[in-house]
């Protein structure tokens, strides 16, 4: 069993562009890529679990979100950044979904499949969600970044927040994790 970090993508690993389609318009935050490689090289398997709901409202397909990942892992892989794996859920809010967070699913989908150990695994995501997900698996912390809508977030639960890290971005939430080992 080997721990993992499990990332959202949009807001988090990459500038949220609002129903994101084209792999062109990828953007990594910038030492995004730094700090995955950091957490990788410290034996995390870094694991993308993200909300599509684009593909269940109809604005694009799941062919769509799989060129976007391809160059997004191609991003990764020029910096030495490998994915374990990635989850999709492509369901719209309301839409009968097996692993739309803030179900934890996917986390243990996770677990079974790579040999996770959720225990000693973070997720970092900007929405509640996210936080909501890794509790519900049962991770060591969920993360909060302020990038995205971490920070409209982070006001909305300011009395929820003693239960999680908060980070201003992927950097910061990859020290706070190399320094709690």
């Amino acid at each position: 069993m080997r721990p993992a970090v499990f990332l959202d993508r949009d807001g988090t690993m990459i500038v949220d562009k609002d129903y994101l389609r084209h792999p062109e318009e990828v953007s990594l935050f910038p030492g995004a890529c730094s700090a995955l490689k950091r957490l990788g090289d410290r034996g995390y398997a870094l694991v993308m679990v993200t909300n599509q709901s684009g593909v269940g409202r109809g604005y694009f397909t799941m062919e769509d979100v799989e060129k976007v990942h391809a160059h997004l892992e191609q991003l990764l892989a020029a910096e030495g950044v490998q994915l374990a794996a990635t989850y999709v859920a492509p369901e719209a809010p309301g839409q009968p979904s097996r692993g739309r967070k803030p179900s934890p699913q996917f986390l243990f989908d996770a677990r079974d499949t790579l040999g996770i150990d959720l225990s000693q695994s973070y997720m970092i995501g900007d929405k509640w969600i996210d936080v909501e997900c890794g509790w519900n698996a049962g991770v060591k912390r969920s993360i909060l970044v302020r990038t995205g809508y971490g920070t409209k977030v982070e006001q909305q639960h300011a009395g929820d927040l003693q239960r999680i890290w908060v980070a201003d971005d992927l950097p910061q939430a990859a020290d706070l994790i190399l320094a709690n080992l």
